[in-house]
Protein backbone atom coordinates (compact mmCIF):
# COMPACT_ATOMS: atom_id res chain seq x y z
CA UNK A 1 0.00 0.00 0.00
CA UNK A 2 1.87 3.56 -0.73
CA UNK A 3 2.03 5.82 1.86
CA UNK A 4 0.80 9.22 1.72
CA UNK A 5 -1.90 8.35 -0.97
CA UNK A 6 -4.31 10.67 0.85
CA UNK A 7 -3.20 13.92 1.22
CA UNK A 8 -5.14 16.89 1.98
CA UNK A 9 -6.73 19.19 -0.90
CA UNK A 10 -6.96 22.93 -0.60
CA UNK A 11 -9.76 24.68 0.84
CA UNK A 12 -11.85 27.41 -0.55
CA UNK A 13 -10.04 30.76 0.41
CA UNK A 14 -11.55 33.76 2.22
CA UNK A 15 -14.21 35.53 -0.25
CA UNK A 16 -12.17 39.06 -1.70
CA UNK A 17 -13.87 42.08 -0.55
CA UNK A 18 -12.84 44.07 -3.44
CA UNK A 19 -13.05 48.16 -3.51
CA UNK A 20 -17.28 48.10 -3.06
CA UNK A 21 -18.40 50.70 -0.48
CA UNK A 22 -21.48 48.21 -0.29
CA UNK A 23 -18.74 44.74 -0.27
CA UNK A 24 -18.63 43.61 3.48
CA UNK A 25 -15.64 44.64 5.63
CA UNK A 26 -14.13 41.67 7.49
CA UNK A 27 -16.86 42.85 10.39
CA UNK A 28 -19.11 41.71 8.35
CA UNK A 29 -20.93 45.16 7.71
CA UNK A 30 -20.40 47.33 4.49
CA UNK A 31 -17.15 49.37 3.78
CA UNK A 32 -18.82 52.82 3.97
CA UNK A 33 -20.01 52.33 7.16
CA UNK A 34 -16.21 51.92 8.54
CA UNK A 35 -14.23 53.86 6.10
CA UNK A 36 -16.05 56.92 7.56
CA UNK A 37 -14.52 56.82 10.85
CA UNK A 38 -11.23 55.47 10.10
CA UNK A 39 -10.54 57.82 6.71
CA UNK A 40 -12.51 60.60 7.78
CA UNK A 41 -11.41 61.11 11.45
CA UNK A 42 -8.68 60.53 13.34
CA UNK A 43 -7.69 59.42 16.81
CA UNK A 44 -10.25 58.82 19.81
CA UNK A 45 -12.72 60.73 17.99
CA UNK A 46 -12.41 59.02 14.59
CA UNK A 47 -12.49 55.20 16.79
CA UNK A 48 -16.07 56.94 18.87
CA UNK A 49 -17.80 57.63 15.48
CA UNK A 50 -16.73 54.66 13.80
CA UNK A 51 -18.19 52.34 16.60
CA UNK A 52 -21.61 54.67 16.41
CA UNK A 53 -21.57 54.23 13.43
CA UNK A 54 -20.92 50.32 13.15
CA UNK A 55 -24.08 49.67 16.16
CA UNK A 56 -26.44 52.07 14.33
CA UNK A 57 -26.33 49.90 11.14
CA UNK A 58 -26.42 46.79 13.28
CA UNK A 59 -29.31 48.36 15.03
CA UNK A 60 -31.41 49.66 12.08
CA UNK A 61 -30.19 47.91 8.88
CA UNK A 62 -32.60 44.51 9.69
CA UNK A 63 -35.54 44.46 12.22
CA UNK A 64 -34.70 40.98 12.56
CA UNK A 65 -33.35 39.41 15.73
CA UNK A 66 -29.43 39.25 15.72
CA UNK A 67 -28.63 35.31 16.32
CA UNK A 68 -24.36 34.93 17.44
CA UNK A 69 -23.01 31.97 16.54
CA UNK A 70 -19.91 31.02 18.48
CA UNK A 71 -18.29 28.86 15.97
CA UNK A 72 -14.81 29.37 17.62
CA UNK A 73 -13.91 25.43 17.40
CA UNK A 74 -14.01 25.35 13.71
CA UNK A 75 -11.05 24.28 11.78
CA UNK A 76 -9.52 23.44 8.45
CA UNK A 77 -6.81 22.21 9.19
CA UNK A 78 -5.98 18.65 8.61
CA UNK A 79 -5.72 17.19 11.91
CA UNK A 80 -8.09 15.93 14.57
CA UNK A 81 -9.61 19.52 14.62
CA UNK A 82 -11.31 19.05 11.16
CA UNK A 83 -13.18 16.32 12.58
CA UNK A 84 -16.65 16.26 14.27
CA UNK A 85 -17.52 19.92 15.74
CA UNK A 86 -15.45 21.32 12.81
CA UNK A 87 -18.39 19.30 10.72
CA UNK A 88 -21.42 20.25 13.23
CA UNK A 89 -20.08 24.20 13.42
CA UNK A 90 -19.77 24.08 8.90
CA UNK A 91 -22.84 22.27 8.42
CA UNK A 92 -25.29 24.35 10.80
CA UNK A 93 -23.43 27.63 8.83
CA UNK A 94 -24.76 26.80 5.97
CA UNK A 95 -27.99 25.64 6.39
CA UNK A 96 -29.03 27.96 9.37
CA UNK A 97 -29.34 30.83 6.88
CA UNK A 98 -31.61 28.01 4.39
CA UNK A 99 -33.86 27.01 6.89
CA UNK A 100 -34.70 30.03 8.81
CA UNK A 101 -34.42 32.95 6.65
CA UNK A 102 -35.90 35.40 9.41
CA UNK A 103 -32.76 35.55 11.52
CA UNK A 104 -29.94 37.40 10.82
CA UNK A 105 -26.74 35.39 11.41
CA UNK A 106 -23.35 36.77 12.82
CA UNK A 107 -20.46 33.76 13.36
CA UNK A 108 -17.59 34.38 15.72
CA UNK A 109 -14.94 32.69 14.03
CA UNK A 110 -11.06 31.64 14.75
CA UNK A 111 -10.09 29.66 10.95
CA UNK A 112 -8.62 32.45 8.71
CA UNK A 113 -9.69 30.57 5.89
CA UNK A 114 -12.97 29.53 6.34
CA UNK A 115 -15.23 31.70 4.36
CA UNK A 116 -18.86 31.38 5.72
CA UNK A 117 -22.06 31.08 2.88
CA UNK A 118 -23.94 33.63 2.46
CA UNK A 119 -26.53 34.98 4.80
CA UNK A 120 -23.78 35.06 7.62
CA UNK A 121 -21.63 37.38 8.78
CA UNK A 122 -18.22 36.51 9.99
CA UNK A 123 -16.20 38.25 12.43
CA UNK A 124 -12.87 36.39 13.28
CA UNK A 125 -10.26 36.33 16.49
CA UNK A 126 -7.49 36.66 14.62
CA UNK A 127 -6.00 33.18 16.27
CA UNK A 128 -6.12 29.66 15.78
CA UNK A 129 -8.36 27.09 18.13
CA UNK A 130 -4.93 25.00 18.42
CA UNK A 131 -3.92 27.62 21.14
CA UNK A 132 -6.62 26.88 23.67
CA UNK A 133 -5.64 30.02 26.32
CA UNK A 134 -6.13 32.30 23.81
CA UNK A 135 -9.14 31.23 22.23
CA UNK A 136 -10.79 30.77 25.89
CA UNK A 137 -9.84 34.69 26.30
CA UNK A 138 -11.05 35.31 23.70
CA UNK A 139 -14.51 33.48 24.21
CA UNK A 140 -15.37 35.10 27.73
CA UNK A 141 -14.06 38.44 26.67
CA UNK A 142 -13.84 39.56 23.34
CA UNK A 143 -17.19 37.27 22.24
CA UNK A 144 -19.10 39.22 25.31
CA UNK A 145 -18.34 42.02 24.04
CA UNK A 146 -18.94 41.87 20.21
CA UNK A 147 -22.58 40.52 21.90
CA UNK A 148 -22.77 43.98 22.92
CA UNK A 149 -21.51 45.15 20.03
CA UNK A 150 -23.72 43.81 18.07
CA UNK A 151 -26.89 44.19 19.27
CA UNK A 152 -27.36 40.17 19.74
CA UNK A 153 -30.87 38.90 20.56
CA UNK A 154 -29.29 35.07 21.21
CA UNK A 155 -25.98 33.70 21.04
CA UNK A 156 -25.54 29.92 20.81
CA UNK A 157 -22.48 27.87 21.61
CA UNK A 158 -21.46 24.98 19.30
CA UNK A 159 -19.05 23.43 21.94
CA UNK A 160 -19.70 23.12 25.19
CA UNK A 161 -18.60 27.01 25.70
CA UNK A 162 -20.73 30.56 26.68
CA UNK A 163 -19.17 33.58 27.54
CA UNK A 164 -20.59 33.92 31.17
CA UNK A 165 -20.89 37.88 31.35
CA UNK A 166 -23.40 38.11 28.52
CA UNK A 167 -27.21 38.92 29.82
CA UNK A 168 -28.58 38.05 26.37
CA UNK A 169 -30.30 34.66 26.48
CA UNK A 170 -28.21 31.68 25.29
CA UNK A 171 -28.06 28.09 23.81
CA UNK A 172 -25.25 25.87 24.48
CA UNK A 173 -24.27 22.41 22.37
CA UNK A 174 -23.10 20.02 24.54
CA UNK A 175 -21.73 16.63 22.23
CA UNK A 176 -20.57 14.50 24.53
CA UNK A 177 -19.24 14.35 28.35
CA UNK A 178 -16.48 11.99 28.16
CA UNK A 179 -14.51 14.35 30.07
CA UNK A 180 -16.71 13.46 33.33
CA UNK A 181 -17.11 9.64 32.33
CA UNK A 182 -13.50 8.95 30.87
CA UNK A 183 -11.61 11.38 32.87
CA UNK A 184 -7.87 9.36 32.64
CA UNK A 185 -8.29 9.85 28.60
CA UNK A 186 -7.70 13.55 29.34
CA UNK A 187 -5.05 15.70 29.64
CA UNK A 188 -5.70 17.56 33.58
CA UNK A 189 -6.07 21.00 32.16
CA UNK A 190 -8.43 20.04 29.46
CA UNK A 191 -10.66 17.72 31.70
CA UNK A 192 -10.82 20.85 34.30
CA UNK A 193 -11.53 23.52 31.84
CA UNK A 194 -14.41 21.02 30.13
CA UNK A 195 -15.50 20.21 33.46
CA UNK A 196 -15.89 23.69 34.98
CA UNK A 197 -16.86 25.58 31.61
CA UNK A 198 -19.39 23.00 30.58
CA UNK A 199 -21.45 22.81 34.34
CA UNK A 200 -21.48 26.93 34.08
CA UNK A 201 -22.75 27.07 30.43
CA UNK A 202 -25.28 25.10 30.92
CA UNK A 203 -26.67 26.43 33.59
CA UNK A 204 -26.24 29.64 31.98
CA UNK A 205 -28.29 28.62 29.07
CA UNK A 206 -31.93 28.84 28.22
CA UNK A 207 -32.12 25.57 26.47
CA UNK A 208 -29.19 22.92 26.60
CA UNK A 209 -28.74 21.03 22.65
CA UNK A 210 -27.62 17.11 23.13
CA UNK A 211 -26.36 15.45 20.07
CA UNK A 212 -28.53 12.13 21.50
CA UNK A 213 -30.45 10.46 23.79
CA UNK A 214 -27.86 8.83 25.38
CA UNK A 215 -26.08 12.68 26.13
CA UNK A 216 -29.10 13.98 27.42
CA UNK A 217 -29.36 11.35 30.06
CA UNK A 218 -25.80 12.13 30.76
CA UNK A 219 -26.56 15.68 31.58
CA UNK A 220 -29.20 14.94 33.37
CA UNK A 221 -27.29 12.58 35.20
CA UNK A 222 -23.77 13.76 35.89
CA UNK A 223 -24.48 17.43 35.60
CA UNK A 224 -28.27 17.77 36.96
CA UNK A 225 -29.94 19.85 33.83
CA UNK A 226 -33.74 19.42 34.09
CA UNK A 227 -35.05 17.52 31.28
CA UNK A 228 -37.57 19.98 30.66
CA UNK A 229 -34.33 22.01 29.82
CA UNK A 230 -32.33 19.79 27.15
CA UNK A 231 -33.54 19.36 23.56
CA UNK A 232 -32.17 16.65 21.65
CA UNK A 233 -31.65 17.42 18.15
CA UNK A 234 -29.64 14.78 16.07
CA UNK A 235 -27.23 15.52 13.68
CA UNK A 236 -26.67 15.00 10.19
CA UNK A 237 -24.94 13.32 7.59
CA UNK A 238 -23.53 14.89 4.49
CA UNK A 239 -25.17 14.60 0.94
CA UNK A 240 -21.48 13.68 0.14
CA UNK A 241 -21.69 10.55 1.92
CA UNK A 242 -23.46 8.54 -1.00
CA UNK A 243 -23.27 4.96 -2.60
CA UNK A 244 -20.92 5.69 -5.52
CA UNK A 245 -20.77 3.79 -8.79
CA UNK A 246 -18.33 0.68 -8.40
CA UNK A 247 -16.34 1.20 -11.19
CA UNK A 248 -15.30 4.67 -9.97
CA UNK A 249 -14.93 3.18 -6.53
CA UNK A 250 -12.52 0.75 -8.12
CA UNK A 251 -10.35 3.53 -9.95
CA UNK A 252 -10.10 5.27 -6.79
CA UNK A 253 -9.07 1.62 -5.18
CA UNK A 254 -6.13 1.64 -7.53
CA UNK A 255 -5.25 4.93 -7.62
CA UNK A 256 -4.28 5.63 -4.21
CA UNK A 257 -3.09 1.81 -3.80
CA UNK A 258 -5.96 0.06 -1.26
CA UNK A 259 -6.32 -3.67 -0.71
CA UNK A 260 -9.00 -5.19 -3.06
CA UNK A 261 -10.46 -5.73 0.40
CA UNK A 262 -10.09 -4.96 3.84
CA UNK A 263 -11.40 -3.35 7.22
CA UNK A 264 -11.55 0.55 7.53
CA UNK A 265 -11.96 2.38 11.03
CA UNK A 266 -12.30 6.52 11.03
CA UNK A 267 -11.82 8.08 14.21
CA UNK A 268 -9.28 10.37 16.20
CA UNK A 269 -6.20 8.65 17.64
CA UNK A 270 -7.07 9.39 21.24
CA UNK A 271 -8.05 6.50 23.97
CA UNK A 272 -12.09 7.12 23.71
CA UNK A 273 -11.90 6.08 20.46
CA UNK A 274 -10.80 2.36 21.74
CA UNK A 275 -7.71 2.11 19.15
CA UNK A 276 -6.17 -0.42 21.52
CA UNK A 277 -9.14 -2.33 21.84
CA UNK A 278 -9.50 -2.62 18.26
CA UNK A 279 -5.86 -3.61 17.92
CA UNK A 280 -6.46 -6.73 20.65
CA UNK A 281 -9.58 -7.66 18.81
CA UNK A 282 -8.01 -7.52 15.26
CA UNK A 283 -4.79 -9.44 16.34
CA UNK A 284 -7.28 -12.28 17.44
CA UNK A 285 -9.22 -11.95 14.69
CA UNK A 286 -5.94 -12.51 12.49
CA UNK A 287 -5.13 -15.61 14.48
CA UNK A 288 -8.13 -17.65 13.85
CA UNK A 289 -9.46 -16.13 10.33
CA UNK A 290 -8.69 -17.95 6.79
CA UNK A 291 -7.71 -15.14 4.98
CA UNK A 292 -7.75 -12.31 7.38
CA UNK A 293 -8.06 -8.64 5.59
CA UNK A 294 -5.48 -5.64 6.54
CA UNK A 295 -6.62 -2.88 8.38
CA UNK A 296 -6.99 0.71 8.06
CA UNK A 297 -7.15 3.26 10.18
CA UNK A 298 -7.82 6.99 9.04
CA UNK A 299 -7.81 9.66 11.97
CA UNK A 300 -5.46 13.08 13.07
CA UNK A 301 -2.99 12.35 16.50
CA UNK A 302 -5.37 13.69 19.20
CA UNK A 303 -3.57 12.88 22.56
CA UNK A 304 -1.86 9.84 24.08
CA UNK A 305 -1.54 8.25 20.32
CA UNK A 306 2.17 7.14 21.06
CA UNK A 307 0.37 3.89 22.91
CA UNK A 308 -1.44 2.79 19.74
CA UNK A 309 1.76 2.96 17.50
CA UNK A 310 3.27 1.06 20.72
CA UNK A 311 0.69 -1.31 21.14
CA UNK A 312 0.77 -2.13 17.07
CA UNK A 313 4.62 -3.37 17.20
CA UNK A 314 3.76 -5.41 20.16
CA UNK A 315 1.43 -7.34 18.75
CA UNK A 316 3.51 -7.47 15.65
CA UNK A 317 1.09 -6.24 13.29
CA UNK A 318 3.00 -3.72 11.30
CA UNK A 319 2.41 -5.80 8.25
CA UNK A 320 -1.29 -5.88 8.55
CA UNK A 321 -2.42 -2.31 10.06
CA UNK A 322 -2.29 1.12 8.17
CA UNK A 323 -2.41 4.35 9.16
CA UNK A 324 -3.66 6.60 6.90
CA UNK A 325 -3.28 10.22 9.45
CA UNK A 326 -5.80 12.56 8.81
CA UNK A 327 -8.19 11.70 6.23
CA UNK A 328 -9.98 15.02 4.39
CA UNK A 329 -13.53 15.07 3.45
CA UNK A 330 -12.75 14.47 0.09
CA UNK A 331 -11.25 11.07 0.30
CA UNK A 332 -13.61 9.56 2.94
CA UNK A 333 -16.93 9.10 1.22
CA UNK A 334 -14.80 7.03 -1.52
CA UNK A 335 -12.66 5.05 1.92
CA UNK A 336 -16.32 4.43 3.03
CA UNK A 337 -17.42 2.78 -0.37
CA UNK A 338 -14.57 0.70 -0.82
CA UNK A 339 -14.13 -0.61 2.49
CA UNK A 340 -15.07 -4.49 2.85
CA UNK A 341 -16.54 -4.09 6.71
CA UNK A 342 -16.34 -0.50 9.01
CA UNK A 343 -15.19 -1.16 12.65
CA UNK A 344 -15.94 1.61 15.51
CA UNK A 345 -15.50 0.12 18.97
CA UNK A 346 -15.52 3.50 20.25
CA UNK A 347 -16.31 3.63 24.40
CA UNK A 348 -18.06 6.62 24.19
CA UNK A 349 -19.86 8.66 21.53
CA UNK A 350 -22.26 11.92 21.78
CA UNK A 351 -23.39 11.04 18.48
CA UNK A 352 -20.47 8.48 16.34
CA UNK A 353 -21.00 10.55 12.86
CA UNK A 354 -18.41 8.11 11.32
CA UNK A 355 -21.01 5.39 11.77
CA UNK A 356 -23.70 7.35 9.89
CA UNK A 357 -21.43 8.44 7.19
CA UNK A 358 -19.96 4.82 6.59
CA UNK A 359 -23.64 3.17 6.26
CA UNK A 360 -25.04 5.93 4.17
CA UNK A 361 -22.67 4.48 1.51
CA UNK A 362 -23.19 1.14 2.03
CA UNK A 363 -20.38 -0.10 4.43
CA UNK A 364 -21.45 -3.02 7.12
CA UNK A 365 -20.85 -1.96 10.35
CA UNK A 366 -20.10 -3.31 13.71
CA UNK A 367 -19.99 -0.79 16.79
CA UNK A 368 -20.70 -0.49 20.34
CA UNK A 369 -23.25 -1.17 22.36
CA UNK A 370 -22.76 1.57 24.50
CA UNK A 371 -23.65 5.45 24.82
CA UNK A 372 -25.44 6.84 21.41
CA UNK A 373 -24.19 4.28 19.00
CA UNK A 374 -27.09 2.28 19.41
CA UNK A 375 -29.28 4.79 18.68
CA UNK A 376 -27.07 5.59 15.53
CA UNK A 377 -27.00 2.36 14.46
CA UNK A 378 -30.37 0.94 14.76
CA UNK A 379 -30.80 -2.71 13.61
CA UNK A 380 -28.38 -2.00 10.90
CA UNK A 381 -25.25 -3.15 12.35
CA UNK A 382 -24.03 -5.75 14.85
CA UNK A 383 -22.97 -4.29 18.26
CA UNK A 384 -20.84 -5.71 21.02
CA UNK A 385 -19.75 -4.52 24.20
CA UNK A 386 -15.95 -2.09 23.44
CA UNK A 387 -14.77 -4.20 26.88
CA UNK A 388 -14.38 -7.85 25.00
CA UNK A 389 -12.05 -8.49 22.65
CA UNK A 390 -13.06 -11.64 21.84
CA UNK A 391 -16.52 -10.69 21.07
CA UNK A 392 -15.39 -7.81 18.66
CA UNK A 393 -13.17 -10.35 17.14
CA UNK A 394 -15.59 -13.09 16.84
CA UNK A 395 -18.22 -10.44 15.06
CA UNK A 396 -15.39 -9.58 12.63
CA UNK A 397 -14.99 -13.54 11.68
CA UNK A 398 -18.60 -13.54 11.67
CA UNK A 399 -19.07 -11.70 8.93
CA UNK A 400 -15.98 -11.69 7.08
CA UNK A 401 -15.70 -15.62 6.78
CA UNK A 402 -18.38 -17.45 8.50
CA UNK A 403 -21.31 -15.62 6.91
CA UNK A 404 -20.02 -13.58 4.42
CA UNK A 405 -23.96 -13.49 3.00
CA UNK A 406 -25.12 -11.10 5.63
CA UNK A 407 -23.34 -7.88 4.42
CA UNK A 408 -25.42 -6.89 1.45
CA UNK A 409 -28.35 -7.06 3.71
CA UNK A 410 -26.55 -4.77 6.06
CA UNK A 411 -25.52 -2.05 3.38
CA UNK A 412 -29.25 -2.09 2.63
CA UNK A 413 -30.55 -1.88 5.96
CA UNK A 414 -27.43 1.00 6.95
CA UNK A 415 -28.29 3.41 4.06
CA UNK A 416 -32.07 3.80 5.13
CA UNK A 417 -31.13 3.88 9.00
CA UNK A 418 -28.66 7.35 7.84
CA UNK A 419 -31.47 8.70 6.51
CA UNK A 420 -32.61 9.65 9.38
CA UNK A 421 -29.50 11.87 9.88
CA UNK A 422 -30.00 14.97 8.03
CA UNK A 423 -28.51 18.28 8.36
CA UNK A 424 -31.55 20.28 7.32
CA UNK A 425 -33.13 18.80 10.02
CA UNK A 426 -30.75 19.46 12.25
CA UNK A 427 -30.70 23.54 11.55
CA UNK A 428 -34.85 23.48 11.38
CA UNK A 429 -34.74 22.32 15.16
CA UNK A 430 -32.26 24.23 15.84
CA UNK A 431 -33.73 27.50 14.54
CA UNK A 432 -36.57 26.17 16.27
CA UNK A 433 -35.13 26.87 19.25
CA UNK A 434 -34.23 30.33 18.93
CA UNK A 435 -37.57 30.74 18.04
CA UNK A 436 -39.10 29.59 21.35
CA UNK A 437 -36.47 30.67 23.23
CA UNK A 438 -36.98 34.46 22.15
CA UNK A 439 -41.10 34.15 22.00
CA UNK A 440 -39.85 33.33 26.04
CA UNK A 441 -41.01 29.31 25.45
CA UNK A 442 -38.07 28.48 27.75
CA UNK A 443 -37.60 30.82 30.47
Amino acid sequence: MRKGCLGRQCVDGERKSGHSLFYPTSSGLPNWVEVFGQRHLCGFVGFFVNECLIMCFVTFASSRPNIGLMATLLSSAPTYRGAGIHQYSQHLLAQLPRQAARFDYHAFLMDRTYAPPAGVQAHRAGIMPAFPPARILWEQARAAWLSRRLHLDLLHGFAYALPLTVSIPTVVTVHDLTFQLFPETFPKSKRIYLSKITAQSCRKAAVVIADSRATANDLQRLLHIPASKIKVIYIGVDERYRPLPEPDVEAYRLHKGLPDRFILMIGTLEPRKNHLGLLEAYARYRKIARQPLPLLIGGGKGWYFHTIFQRVQALGLEDACHFLGFVPWEDLPWLYNAATLFVYPSHYEGFGLPVAEAMRCGAPVITSASSSLPEVAGNAALTVDPDDHHALAAAMLLLLEKEPGRLPEMSERGKLQSLRFQWTQTAAQTAAVYADVLNGSHD
